[in-house]
């Protein structure tokens, strides 16, 4: 009872700090909006709304990989250490992210604005999307394998073995992909709900509230499909401590076993 209790806690402290990373995405949504057919002045308001605020999404992200090291240590060195590529791809794009903040305006810039741009553009779209992909491997699995024996191996005691692509093979999946794109769609949505409230500009804010509409839409449809697809999803029952068994529409089975819990979603 006590252990149900502690994973039921850390889940929900998980669900919060992902929760909470989802929305601080509108930093990165923001961010894919440089290149389009904005004034240089209305591109300076974007960046400076969105640079007060940049630090708190990497921040959370890493205090959300903390929670999942700290609550399930087998599952955060199979899928962080695993998925090694894939991991390292996210960060890279938020490292990009943090330089051009620091360096976009600074004297003597030899690589100029357009290209720490470029690199926010980057990190706006690539940490979205692979993002989504990394959480999609958590509904539609990856290519490892976990055997506990091997940790009494003295040549390899590795317990978790992954593919030889080390989580590449998660981004060609294009069950992942429509959730990434999904978090990119709500991202930009969101930036243009937050840029809305903290930039006082009349003819800015039109175009931001367009933005909205239209990345609303797409967002709602791409979130529906990816329901329609995760609930026709195959999954895995446990049937006792070490046995499991492949069940057809496994996610529809949990809404429905946990309708309160569908409910609170639907509404």
């Amino acid at each position: 009872m006590e252990l149900e209790y502690l994973q039921n806690y850390w889940w929900m402290l998980i669900a919060v700090l992902g929760s909470l990373l989802v929305f601080l995405l509108f930093v990165q949504g923001g961010q894919t909006m440089l290149f389009q057919r904005f004034t240089e002045s209305q591109r300076t308001m974007i960046i400076n709304s969105l640079g007060k605020k940049w630090e708190l999404t990497f921040t959370t992200l890493v205090v959300f990989g903390g929670a999942f090291f700290a609550s399930f240590p087998l599952f955060y060195s199979t899928s962080f250490g695993g998925a090694y590529w894939l991991w390292m791809l996210i960060l890279f794009s938020f490292v990009l992210q943090a330089v051009s903040y620091e360096f976009r305006r600074k004297p003597g810039n030899i690589f100029g604005t357009r290209t720490y741009d470029a690199f926010l553009f980057i990190n706006g779209c690539a940490g979205c999307i692979l993002l989504g992909v990394a959480v999609g491997m958590m509904f539609f699995g990856a290519e490892f394998t976990v055997n506990m024996g091997n940790i009494l191996d003295h040549g390899s005691p590795v317990i978790s073995r992954w593919a030889p692509t080390h989580g590449l093979e998660a981004i060609l999946c294009w069950k992942n992909l429509l959730l990434g794109v999904t978090v990119l769609m709500l991202a930009r949505t969101l930036a243009s709900l937050y840029m809305l409230n903290d930039i006082a500009d009349d003819a800015f804010g039109a175009r931001l509230r367009r933005q909205a509409t239209i990345n609303g839409a797409v967002f709602v449809v791409l979130f529906l499909a990816f329901l329609a697809v995760l609930l026709t999803q195959r999954g895995l029952t446990q049937t006792d401590p070490d046995t499991f068994r492949w069940t057809e529409y496994k996610y529809l089975h949990n809404a429905i076993d946990l309708w309160p819990a569908t409910i609170a979603f639907a509404a």
